[in-house]
């Protein structure tokens, strides 16, 4: 019999409300010592999604005033028996209350328990586990859409069709191969190859989503870069939506990097404004200059900001040059005034760019969609199903590595048995994206990443 397992789910800080979880056999018993209701009705006594009001209380008396949520299993999140109780939310009282269950009888949850059992319980699959960290730790509208569709199990939903089409192929060549006597259809080279170059490109297309869809989970290191007075504070300031940086008609007013993470057209931006970019003699300066060109070395996205008022001289040159090799837009700013600037020069050294207004802000839904289709967002449909972490990635990468290996096979002629191997490779890799084959090591893996009360 699993033990009873219980933790605090919400935040360990001060809050409105704190819930401390109890998930197990002897969820209900345990927590009927802790509890008792105002108008005398056990938990024991209560049917499923039933609420009762009372109080808490330990050793040494009450507590706090609360409410016992109770789920019977297996409609539940665990689908065990659950109890769930909520008090005030103070850290103190909050404690107080688990060591109390904890006294009760109840066992401390590990990192991701709870969700763990759901899984181990057949109440989600292992995409769906993975998802719910990523509605947690979601930082905008698209990577909140993209949680929720892998929750509701559209990943899964896309694997498994792969995984269908290739079961099938599997089973044919088995049955062909070690049943010759029976009338079985023989095996078509002309649809294998169809069937398995349709189930490469599903995997091709789930794989080349997951850098666009990390970008959305994790944002991107983005650095505003150019010359002084470009106006690159200013962007800084209509990005971040407050007085960020600091604005004057002095070049080099930025010395450091102001650092500040927003959010463009859904994208996390982890913005850093850098000193401008240009030869001084000013110590304090250079050494914002030089931490200035090393961002910029480092970004994975740079802005690079333009004076459209001035021609371009030698350092807005050398940072043209510096970037060639990084996604960048170029910002052409100061739309609002006369233009003296080389454009044709930038169009041949940037893919996006777009002509703004920092002061005014015209020109921000232009620079919205210019880094969607730079980082490939704009591609995205965040409610399809996408790979969210590394270990699916992985798998998934292995599932394509072994149907390339059974289109070769099968088209140099060799015997069928090899292109078997190769399509009940990929199948198994694709269990193991699932859960339905993942090693206990794995399942440890995945859930090592949780947090305690989830």
């Amino acid at each position: 019999m699993p033990k009873t397992i219980a933790a605090i789910s919400t935040p360990q800080a001060a809050g409105g409300i704190g819930i401390v979880r109890i998930s197990g056999p002897e969820a209900r018993a345990i927590a009927g010592r802790v509890f008792t209701s105002a108008r005398g009705k056990t938990l024991e006594q209560c049917r499923g999604y039933t609420a009762l009001y009372g109080r808490v209380h330990d050793a040494e008396g009450e507590i706090d005033e609360a409410i016992a949520l109770n789920f019977i299993a297996p409609a539940s999140f665990t689908g065990e028996d659950v109890v769930e109780l909520s008090c005030h939310g103070g850290i103190y009282v909050m404690r107080r209350v688990l060591q109390a269950v904890f006294a009760a009888g109840a066992a401390p949850a590990g990192p991701g328990e709870f969700t763990r059992r759901a899984f181990l319980n057949g109440k989600i699959g292992l995409t769906e586990a993975e998802s719910v960290m990523q509605i947690i730790s979601a930082q905008g509208l698209e990577a909140g859409k993209a949680a929720m569709a892998g929750r509701d199990g559209a990943l899964e939903r896309r694997i498994i069709q792969i995984r269908e089409g290739l079961t099938t192929i599997a089973a044919h060549l088995d049955a062909w191969a070690d049943y010759p006597d029976e009338d079985i259809p023989e095996v078509d080279g002309s649809g294998l190859q169809e069937s398995l170059e349709h189930a490469a490109q599903e995997l091709d297309r789930l794989l080349s989503q997951f850098e666009a869809g990390r970008v959305l989970r994790e944002g991107v290191e983005t650095v505003i870069a150019g010359r002084p007075n470009v106006g690159k504070s200013t962007l800084m300031n209509l990005l971040s939506g407050c007085e960020r940086s600091i604005v004057t008609e002095y070049a080099g007013t930025t010395r450091d990097v102001v650092e500040e993470t927003v959010l463009l057209g859904g994208i996390p931006l982890h913005l850093a404004d850098t000193a401008g970019i240009r030869a001084t003699e000013d110590p304090v300066e250079r050494i914002g200059v030089d931490r200035a060109r090393e961002r910029v070395q480092a970004a994975q996205l740079v802005l690079a900001v333009f004076d459209s008022s001035q021609a371009l001289n030698e350092e807005d040159r050398l940072l043209i040059e510096s970037v060639q090799d990084t996604p960048a837009v170029a910002v052409v700013n100061k739309s609002d005034l006369e233009n003296v600037i080389d454009l044709e020069y930038i169009k041949n050294h940037f893919k996006q760019i777009v002509y703004i207004s920092a002061l005014s802000g015209d020109g921000l839904e232009a620079l919205e969609q210019a880094v969607a289709s730079l980082l490939k967002t704009n591609e995205l449909d965040p409610s399809s199903g996408i790979l969210f972490t590394e270990r699916q990635r992985d798998a998934a990468r292995r599932a394509r590595d072994c149907v390339q290996e059974a289109l070769d096979a099968q088209r140099s002629g060799v015997t069928l048995d090899a292109v078997t191997v190769s399509v009940e490779g990929a199948v198994s890799a694709l269990l193991e994206l699932t859960g339905e084959r993942a090693t206990e090591a794995v399942v440890d893996q995945v859930f090592a990443q949780f947090c305690v009360g989830k």
